[in-house]
């Protein structure tokens, strides 16, 4: 009567897992087909939001020619995003999707995207895994003929990450086509060499964006902190080769009124080294002109000249050591 029992559980508990399983997001990126049994990218992802499209899901893709040339390689950029979320404020921070290009060509992408073919469908692409960005670049590979205009759909989602659909998930659909070769003749547009951006969703994230007050307040207080740091790294630098600049002025004033100067230094041992500081001066100095014209950061330009110095004042020095009078101790 027991093991009856338990049979009985454990098949209630199969059928009830395998009904569920349509329940379970696709993190993994969505099937070619919707519970619906549609194309995904073509008529939408019904898993979230109750099956309901919404403009809070922004989709937008970056690099569209306007008409195609057989064969070629076209770089796109994808980015779903939540609309709130573009707007600065809370929202879903995850996104995947699924695109479709009628089986016209061919996509490319490298081995740092998060992209796989699509399930059951070798011309599709989808992610491989929601991304917290939601930006994707891949390559599409035009036809090597003329095949007529080719139709693009993509199906976008914002969700929040918690693996399951539920209604705070958003979803959006984007369709474009980009023309047959010969569509538009060269000679009468430059258009026909340029690409664009096409998007989908909520009109005041994709024009109107306005950054909440925290999230102004936050960039101000970000603002405040680099200024404060950049400012303080120029003074305290500043303030030490001013001493390290002193020092050297009050060495020279009291060994001239004192009568003393460096240690007497043999003609054999000035030149080698006098000819050593003074490559290694004009090698900093053209080292400092040179990241000056480059706009090189300030700290780097700024050792670069103070080393170049420090090198000359150590010709003179050298000079210094040279002339010096030898004395019976040094003799010694």
């Amino acid at each position: 009567m027991g093991r009856a029992t338990m049979r009985r559980a454990a098949v209630a508990l199969l059928v009830i897992g395998l009904l569920s399983l349509p329940a379970l997001a696709n993190s993994g990126g969505p099937p070619y087909l919707n519970s619906n049994g549609d194309p995904t990218a073509e008529y939408g992802c019904n898993c979230h939001n109750n099956g309901q499209i919404s403009e809070r899901a922004v989709i937008m893709v970056t690099g569209v020619p306007i008409q195609y040339t057989p064969g070629e390689e076209y770089p796109l950029v994808i980015k779903v995003a939540d609309a709130h979320v573009l707007a600065g404020d809370e929202g879903n921070t995850h996104a995947g999707f699924l695109m479709t290009s009628g089986e016209a060509g061919s996509f490319t992408w490298g081995d740092d995207q998060e992209i796989r073919i699509a399930e059951d469908s070798e011309k599709d692409v989808s992610h491989s895994d929601t991304s917290d960005n939601g930006i994707w670049a891949l390559t599409w590979i035009s036809p090597t003929e003329d095949e007529g205009a080719v139709h693009f759909w993509i199906a976008g989602n914002a969700v929040n990450g918690d693996g399951a659909p539920g209604d705070d998930d958003y979803w959006n659909m984007l369709s474009f086509t980009v023309n047959a070769p010969g569509t538009l003749a060269e000679d009468d547009s430059s258009a026909t060499l340029e690409t664009r951006t096409v998007s989908v969703g909520a009109y005041d994230a994709l024009f109107l964006i306005e950054e909440s007050p925290e999230k102004e307040e936050e960039e101000r207080q970000m603002r405040i902190a680099e200024a404060v740091f950049s400012n303080g790294n120029q003074l305290y630098w500043a303030s030490l080769v001013a001493l390290i600049i002193g020092a050297v002025f009050q060495r020279e004033i009291l060994e001239r009124r004192y009568d003393e100067g460096p240690e007497p230094l043999a003609t054999e041992l000035a030149y080698p080294e006098g000819i050593r500081r003074i490559i290694a001066s004009i090698f900093a100095l053209g080292v400092a002109i040179t990241w000056t014209a480059d706009g090189v950061n300030w700290f780097l330009t700024g050792t670069a000249y103070f080393c170049a110095a420090w090198a000359a004042y150590g010709v003179y020095r050298t000079i210094l050591a040279a002339r010096a009078p030898v004395k019976p101790k040094d003799m010694l």
